[in-house]
C-alpha cells in the first residue's frame, strides 16, 4: 500500500487518491471502471468513504490510473 521514498519514508497512496479525488461520487467511478467497481455501496457514496474498504480489483484499478495521472483525466470526462 505505501512505497519507500528516496529518504525511506513511506507514502501512502491510498491517502493521495482519497485527498484529491475523495468527492468523486461513485457513479461517476462506474461510468469509467464498469458496474462492479466498488460493489455493494451506493452510487452516491463518495470515494473517501468507501476507499479502505474496497476490494483489491477496484482498488487497483483506480490506484494504476491515479498513479499513472490518468484518473483525474477520466474522472473530468465522465462528469460531463
Amino acid at each position: 500500500m505505501s512505497k519507500a521514498g528516496l529518504d525511506n519514508r513511506h507514502r501512502n497512496k491510498d491517502g493521495e487518491i482519497s485527498h484529491k479525488h475523495g468527492n468523486t461520487v461513485l457513479r461517476t467511478l462506474r461510468k469509467i471502471y464498469g458496474q462492479s467497481i466498488a460493489c455493494g455501496y451506493p452510487e452516491n457514496e463518495k470515494l473517501s468513504e468507501v476507499l479502505m474498504k474496497l476490494n483489491e480489483t477496484s482498488l487497483c484499478q483506480i490506484r494504476r490510473d491515479h498513479e499513472t495521472g490518468h484518473l483525474e483525466h477520466k474522472i473530468a470526462n465522465a462528469s460531463k
